[in-house]
């Protein structure tokens, strides 16, 4: 299916067949059969909280040193959220400087949608997201609900 594979190939293979065996709740990815180190996923906003109904997009790479060096993971979708930064990027200890082969793909979708509800505002990638978070809850929501309702009238999902 994929020809010759490296090391890297392999664990990204065995980690592509353990998304699909049990795949994460509101999430899903698809691999590019082409180019297996580019991935496209999913993140369903949660239910019961200000991101329910979200449709987010994000692209999954995966560098040469994986799973020594975390995957490059950043929304597609634009997404107003203190720990996100405007270009897609995210804000995440595990993409960053925690990082350990343990984490596959599955714990790293997870992560990001728990952090749609949980950000910390204190290491902020988004000022304003932060502030508005922090210190006027209401028009956060607003903002991010636009957000939400922006990606459905571009049909991001698609």
């Amino acid at each position: 299916m994929f020809g010759k594979m490296t090391n890297t190939d392999a664990r990204i293979v065995k980690d592509w067949k353990r998304f699909q065996a049990d795949p994460p709740p509101g999430v899903e990815a698809e691999i590019d059969v082409n180019h297996i180190r580019n991935w496209k996923a999913v993140i369903l906003g949660p239910e019961d909280s200000i991101w329910q109904g979200a449709v987010l997009l994000l692209s999954i790479d995966f560098p040469d040193n994986y799973p020594t060096k975390p995957p490059h993971v950043k929304f597609v979708s634009s997404v107003f959220h203190p720990n996100i930064y405007k270009s897609g990027e995210i804000c995440l200890d595990i993409l960053q400087n925690n990082w350990t082969s343990v984490y596959d793909v599955a714990a790293v979708l997870t992560s990001i949608q728990s952090l749609l509800t949980d950000p910390n505002p204190a290491s902020p990638a988004n000022i304003e997201a932060a502030q508005l978070f922090t210190k006027d809850e209401p028009a956060y929501e607003r903002r991010v609900r636009k957000c939400i309702e922006a990606g459905w009238a571009a049909g991001d999902w698609e």
